[in-house]
């Protein structure tokens, strides 16, 4: 099973990059799940037909230990496999701490031995690269990490940050850094 994280800062375009990635990784044979870690939970949104699915979260909350795969795995186009983590109601925890509850659901339930999935591609927000945020780098969840960045300072600097972050966990034999996604959005 081939585990990718895609970074970026925040609104430079990397769930639109993830989900087309999907999508074209599904139509080429492959079983893709795609996990958003993005406390907005907006990552399969387009996989989804424009329709936001239920976060691993929001059903924890709601169904504690009755939560079941089909909860929180659905099923968008081409067949790629939806997951979004979710995160705290706005100014309560920790949107980190969502993402790790997420994965250690995914790992109980055995989500990637019931599924298969060929790529696993986790969509991860890069303003922060801390805790929660970090897990699919140093939690060998991912082997391979690309980063979606643009001209723009911000988009530049959170890159340099998620590249030292990498760089950093990579001396201890997790993910590496593949490359970076120009989305330029018309910018020099």
């Amino acid at each position: 099973m081939r585990k990718i994280a895609i970074y970026g800062k925040g609104g430079i375009g990397k769930s639109t990059t993830t989900s087309n990635l999907s999508a074209a990784l599904a139509l080429k044979g492959y079983k893709v799940m795609q996990v958003g870690c993005d406390p907005k939970s907006d990552s399969t949104k387009n996989l989804m037909e424009g329709k936001r699915i239920p976060t691993v979260l929001e059903q924890l909350k709601e169904k504690g230990e009755a939560l079941k795969l089909e909860d929180i795995v659905f099923e968008g186009f081409g067949g790629v496999l939806c997951v979004e983590a979710g995160g705290p109601t706005p100014g309560i925890g920790c949107a980190g701490r969502g993402i790790i509850s997420a994965f250690e659901k995914l790992a109980e339930l055995e989500a990637f031995e019931t599924y298969k999935p060929d790529i696993v591609i986790y969509d991860v927000l890069g303003d922060v690269v801390c805790g929660g945020f970090a897990m699919p780098i140093r939690g060998g969840y991912a082997r391979e990490v690309f980063i979606v960045s643009s001209g723009e300072m911000m988009a530049l600097y959170a890159a340099s940050n998620i590249a030292q972050a990498i760089k950093n966990f990579g001396r201890r034999g997790y993910a590496r850094l593949k490359g970076i996604i120009l989305n330029a959005k018309n910018i020099e």
